[in-house]
């Protein structure tokens, strides 16, 4: 019986070791779904490197490594362990995808993008011949008949109370900066409402009552989304995802999202600077509407969480403090902040090194947390270092408690707001170690 092993690399700490945690408040979904695409005669094992050790002797033959985010450095290294070992490697996700040339100096072959045809393809081969082709590149134009994936891969780790679903895939916006619109160049592919529905079903019977949809945008299409959410209703589960802030102005829409479970969201509000954001093909979101949208979506019952970008070309040292009366005065629950990063293989990536803006080219230093190109207004060791200071005025604990359990709205849902505080001080244990919160 063939054997694969799929890990999900951590990233490095400070001290440069993988960072290491106890529980997985958001696993990811691709292992089990690739594993239930699986042919029934191979053996599946599953290591999330966070909370798993990874055994270099292990018997798999063919080794796939996840590459999200800058845990791609990581993955790299255990693919050249791997290697050495005799093993098969393979690489995919959208670092190893964006950056196919750099990937295979380490594996043996890259999945790039989506993996549903190319999964089967890469292991027809395997058997066949024992080889693998460097690339396989096979887009999805439908994601109809996807199998339930193998949660138990999941359950049968330290994770929350909740499991992933996807109902879509790909983003309509094409901002500069994004892996998802380097790669989907402004597809959004949704599935069948009643396949989504069929997922959740099977995450409510494995005895869980919380969900979250992996989703990029879902509101990028109202009609799909009211859908979704009238099945997903009588079903009484509460989820999360994350969305386009714009959905602060769809009242009755967010009614129903609240009647159907909806709890959380994330938002990328990116800035308080709209020059910035023009420039990264993100004019669509205006920043004299932050605070009303975030009120809006406060106020229907849902809780906020953000992600906020560092260092635009309209960011000043005055931008980025008042950044910090931004996040207070809305008193977003669970913020969270990345330098900006040219991501190799985006067109921000393109443009800036045309422009000679970078200043290193040391992959390993893109990780959201050290600025890595010249910005407008200011040296990138000023802009790291407004960087940690913003986190750390973020995380101090008297703007935790303004923002999570003396929040207006912890009055109405006390347990979620428990939640957030006991999220933030996950985070600041993090910040505290100079490491950008971004993995649960």
């Amino acid at each position: 019986m063939p054997k694969i092993l799929f890990i999900q690399p951590s990233q490095y700490g400070p001290d440069g070791k993988p960072l290491k945690q106890k529980l997985i408040n958001l696993p990811g979904l691709v292992f089990p779904l690739l594993a239930a695409l699986t042919p029934p005669h191979w053996e599946v094992e599953m290591k999330l490197e966070v909370v798993d050790e990874i055994d270099l002797e292990t018997d798999a033959e063919l080794i796939g490594i996840g590459t999200m985010g800058y845990a791609m450095f990581r993955g790299m290294e255990l693919a050249d362990e791997f290697r050495k070992r005799g093993k098969t490697v393979v690489m995919g996700g959208y670092m190893a995808s964006m950056t196919v040339s750099e990937a295979l100096k380490h594996v043996d072959s890259v999945l790039v993008g989506d993996a549903e045809i190319s999964y089967p393809l890469m292991l027809q081969d395997f058997e066949r011949t024992g080889k693998l082709q460097p690339v396989y590149d096979h887009p999805l134009d439908k994601l109809e008949g996807l199998p339930v994936p193998r949660y138990e891969l999941l359950t049968s780790k330290p994770i929350g109370n909740m499991l992933p679903v996807q109902a879509g895939r790909g983003c309509p916006n094409s901002c500069s900066f994004c892996s998802v619109a380097c790669i989907y160049k402004g597809r959004y592919i949704f599935r069948p409402v009643a396949e989504v529905i069929r997922d959740i079903k099977a995450v409510r019977d494995l005895g869980f009552k919380r969900f979250y949809l992996i989703d990029d945008n879902l509101v990028s299409n109202e009609k799909y989304l009211l859908e979704l959410v009238k099945e997903i209703e009588p079903l009484k589960m509460k989820w999360g995802t994350q969305c386009a802030l714009k959905i602060g102005d769809k009242t009755q829409l967010l009614k129903q999202l609240v009647r159907s479970g909806a709890q959380i969201m994330s938002f990328g509000i990116e800035s308080i600077t709209q020059g910035g954001l023009d420039k990264l093909n993100k004019s669509w979101l205006r920043v004299d509407d932050h605070e009303r949208l975030i009120a809006n979506i406060t106020r229907a019952g849902i809780m906020v969480s953000s992600e906020m970008i560092i260092g635009l070309d309209s960011d000043t040292e005055a931008s980025i403090r008042a950044t910090y009366d931004f996040i207070n005065k809305s008193r977003i629950p669970i913020p969270r902040f990345y330098i900006l990063t040219p991501t190799p293989g985006t067109e921000l990536y393109d443009e800036f090194k045309a422009a000679g803006r970078l200043v290193t080219e040391d992959w390993k230093l893109y990780d959201g947390s050290t600025a890595v190109f010249k910005p407008e207004n200011m040296s990138p060791q000023r802009l790291t270092e407004l960087f940690w200071e913003l986190y750390q005025r973020v995380f101090s604990l008297r703007c935790i408690l303004r923002r999570t359990l003396f929040h207006p709205a912890a009055r109405k849902s006390p347990l979620m707001h428990l939640y957030a505080f006991m999220v933030n001080l996950h985070y600041r244990r993090y910040v505290y170690k100079r490491v950008p919160p971004n993995i649960l």
